[in-house]
């Protein structure tokens, strides 16, 4: 059975920085690509940071420069470090296989980025 449990959000003033993990099981990790997804209120879900197995990252453009994804393939763990964090950062974020597994979404870690 495919998990992913993410954990590290909460509360954050904006400039701030928060460090999130996320732990798989049911998948070979190793060769997977692996991501980072948000999705705020009233909005769709989107695709924040991506890992490929052979470590290339890529990330959305507002996101660029302040965030940044990594992988431990002896842990099957993706971690998301965030800095300079926005209010429109708010959302509560979910870690997947990239494209992701329909099945797979866990529950997710709230980010809140306000004064």
């Amino acid at each position: 059975q495919v998990q992913f449990v993410e954990s590290g959000g909460g509360l954050v003033q904006p400039g701030g920085s928060l460090r999130l993990s996320c732990a798989a099981s049911g998948i070979i990790f190793r060769i997977k690509a692996m991501a980072w997804y948000r999705q705020a209120q009233g909005k769709q879900r989107e695709l924040v940071a991506a890992i490929s197995s052979g470590l290339s990252t890529n990330y959305a453009d507002s996101v660029k420069g302040r965030f940044a994804i990594s992988r431990d393939n002896a842990k099957n763990t993706v971690a998301l470090q965030m800095n300079s964090l926005k209010p429109e950062d708010t959302a509560v974020y979910y870690c997947n296989t990239n494209p992701p597994y329909g099945s797979g979404w866990g529950q997710g870690t709230q980010v809140t980025v306000s004064s």
